[in-house]
């Protein structure tokens, strides 16, 4: 589990596609240390370290990840949100994240506020119902808050530390981002309609 709260942006060094799943090294944060077999959140998917070296730690996603995620567009460059998951201990700043993201979404307009931004993405239609204005989603792995919504449109409010701390100050209008819906909302609308 994690609270989606980016701990840190970390670089794609280098990414393959082999026999239908797609390895990932990425550049460990400074002060990082991570063990075989632990998991991290990578721009929203749950992650497992496979493989580390001094400065890098390895990732391998399977198919059905690659099917549902942006991970396909993960190459050398990629900047990507990390966050290390929870002990039982830890505060939590944001809403619990499994890192089982649901699905892709499309950007459909980015607005500036100041030094802030509007953030607007189309959902699939699946997952309309399990998002509500002032609920919580996570977008590339970061806890927002529904500031909008209207039909399948949501739009999020990214505050200047937000955008300093994470890669979506970089995003445009048609650029895709993994969207993992809010737990509780899924269990109480999942119980609703039987």
């Amino acid at each position: 589990m994690f609270a989606g709260i980016t701990q840190a942006v970390g670089t794609v060094v280098s990414a393959s596609t082999q026999s239908r799943c797609r390895t990932v090294r990425i550049r460990t944060p400074r002060g990082w240390k991570l063990i075989l077999g632990q998991s991290v959140m990578v721009d929203g998917i749950c992650s497992t370290v496979e493989k580390r070296g001094a400065d890098f730690f390895e990732v391998t996603y399977m198919p059905e990840t690659l099917s549902r995620t942006t991970a396909p567009s993960f190459s050398k460059g990629t900047l990507l949100n990390l966050e290390r998951s929870l002990k039982l201990s830890d505060f939590v700043d944001g809403h619990l994240v499994a890192g089982h993201v649901d699905a892709s979404a499309r950007i459909v307009a980015v607005k500036a506020t100041g030094s802030s931004k509007t953030l607007t993405i189309e959902l699939p239609k699946e997952l309309k119902a399990y998002v509500s204005a002032r609920g919580s989603v996570a977008i590339n792995g970061i806890s927002l808050t529904v500031a909008h919504k209207e039909g399948r449109m949501v739009t999020v409010a990214l505050v200047p530390f937000t955008l300093a701390h994470t890669n979506l100050k970089g995003l445009e209008k048609g650029d895709k981002v993994n969207v993992e819906i809010d737990l509780l909302t899924r269990s109480l609308v999942s119980r609703a309609r039987k």
